[in-house]
């Protein structure tokens, strides 16, 4: 499945309309909805490393796939509520690590680097 094939199916279940734009509710909710879902993902990590010494279980393994794909459909909804297809992204970021990558600058920090 591809960036754009699961922007699509995730759309089936975005109440929010992107013709309404960011004021309204529905659709500023999918950004705070991402902040909460990348929490609970970060969560699920912080048990790992405080209760089991950093070994990630089966179970564990099964509960942070479901955290990442909570993680995963608010970008696609957020991405497509841009007017920018999910593949995007992703190409943009690999491009800008590669070129990172070939200037050695993977290291540091910074956005434009």
């Amino acid at each position: 499945m591809t960036f754009d094939e699961y922007q699509k199916l995730a759309k089936r279940t975005d109440l929010g309309d992107a013709t309404k734009g960011w004021n309204d509710p529905i659709n500023f909710e999918k950004l705070l909805g991402l902040g909460g879902e990348a929490g609970e993902l970060m969560d699920k990590f912080k048990k790992v490393l405080r209760d089991k010494g950093g070994v990630v279980s089966e179970i564990d393994r099964v509960k942070i796939v479901k955290e990442i794909g909570d993680v995963l459909w608010y970008l696609a909804v957020i991405t497509d509520h841009l007017g920018v297809k999910f593949d995007e992204p992703a190409r943009v970021n690999i491009a800008k690590l590669a070129s990172r990558a070939e200037r050695n600058l993977i290291h540091g920090a910074g956005d434009n680097r």
